[in-house]
């Protein structure tokens, strides 16, 4: 086997040749998830008027403490009869329009109310009123371009009257499983044969990321067979397969992919689980083999895969996006392998604890669905030290 390109240098050569995909227009309300690629302006200033953040009485600060007759009542919505008389207040709910002339609401809260008369103790000239344009003012920035729109994006970007945006079209990713010995769920198994899993979590990771996924036949060990299905799956943006890309006679991936046109940029990365990855290209798409180990296929799509995507889309950031967290038991190192190891968040004062789930080897997908977190443990001598810091990629 080649020499192992380190777990940043894979990367690195994947992220390269991650082309951004055409764009298109896109309505705001199906928007979420989608990454844009044009920076969106404001149409209004926000609040487009000077607005009540309370339910009270919108009068004149220096005509404060006193009695003040109730000249008329705003309702959120209603356009207000006009100019605050001088010497008087007026009723206004929260969001309602501050009429001209008034500088301050007192809550209702705070206040007496007798009839068409209420007593106010003394304001603040400004306070309880949201001024014209305090948020953003038209023709400002509401968010910009590579950003990925999530709920407080989609908001602000209805809010201030944008209908639609421009992204990147959702990828299209052909996902493949290659193996005689492999039966859908459900099935009887006769000796020597298993459930293929990996398709459907490749496509949960994958989905999340974005893309739109088409989960093809399983391919039993037959090089017409193989050769169908991956000419099927290079017709995607990107191709993921799962098995048969490590040095059995079996493993017919890469032989027939390389026949078909794929140019095989590497293979083999320096991590654990998840070795025998490679990458390819064909023309604009991208062509990932995966092991076909369930947590090496696990690891490689979060790892590698989800990355492309993200960045196919267009984010400026598309990672791995690690957060942080401090070791909850001793994590020996691989001086060879840069290691993701399986464990659960134990949320304390000082943190989150990173506690390893037990059965770490790569075809224990049952283990693993008991974690939710990667814990990455760079190659190195020595080990980390449990309370030490560490990073990790979230599972859900």
């Amino acid at each position: 086997m080649p020499e192992l390109l380190t777990l940043q240098d894979a990367l690195a050569r994947i992220l390269e040749r991650a082309q951004p995909l055409p764009t298109e227009t896109v309505a705001v309300a199906e928007a979420a998830g989608r990454i844009l690629l044009e920076p969106a302006f404001s149409r209004v200033d926000l609040p487009p008027f000077a607005s009540s953040a309370m339910d009270g009485f919108a009068l004149r600060a220096g005509e404060t403490p006193g009695e003040l007759p109730i000249a008329f009542r705003i309702s959120a919505g209603s356009p207000g009869p006009g100019a605050l008389p001088p010497g008087s207040a007026v009723a206004i709910a929260t969001g309602g329009a501050v009429p001209e002339g008034a500088d301050a609401v007192v809550p209702i809260e705070r206040v007496t109310e007798h009839g068409d008369r209420v007593h106010v103790p003394e304001a603040r000239a400004g306070q309880h009123i949201r001024p014209r344009g305090g948020d953003v003012q038209e023709g400002e920035v509401v968010v910009g371009s590579g950003e990925r729109l999530g709920p407080a994006q989609i908001g602000a970007l209805a809010a201030t009257g944008i209908a639609a945006v421009r992204c990147s079209a959702r990828p299209r990713v052909a996902v493949l499983a290659t193996g005689s010995e492999l039966r859908s769920a459900g099935e009887p198994l006769a000796s020597g044969q298993i459930y293929e899993s990996n398709r459907a979590m490749i496509a949960a990771v994958l989905v999340a990321a974005g893309a739109n996924v088409e989960l093809l036949p399983v391919v039993e060990d037959d090089e017409n067979a193989h050769r169908a299905a991956l000419r099927r799956g290079l017709e995607a943006d990107v191709l993921v397969t799962s098995g048969g890309v490590s040095m059995g006679p079996h493993d017919l991936v890469r032989r027939v992919a390389a026949e078909l046109g794929v140019e095989e940029v590497f293979w083999g990365v320096a991590v654990k689980p998840g070795k025998p990855l490679s990458f390819g290209i064909r023309g604009a798409t991208l062509v990932f083999g995966l092991p076909g180990n369930p947590v090496s296929s696990l690891v490689g799509s979060l790892v590698f895969v989800r990355p492309a995507l993200l960045a196919r889309q267009g984010l400026e950031h598309p990672g791995p996006a690690y957060e942080h967290g401090i070791a909850a038991a001793t994590l020996h190192r691989n001086a060879r392998r840069d290691e993701f190891v399986r464990a659960r968040r134990r949320f304390e004062e000082d943190g989150v604890r990173l506690v390893p789930v037990s059965g770490q080897e790569s075809h224990m997908i049952v283990r693993a669905a008991s974690a939710d977190v990667l814990v990455h443990v760079p190659r190195g001598e020595g080990e980390i030290a449990a309370g030490a810091p560490v990073r990790y990629l979230m599972l859900a």
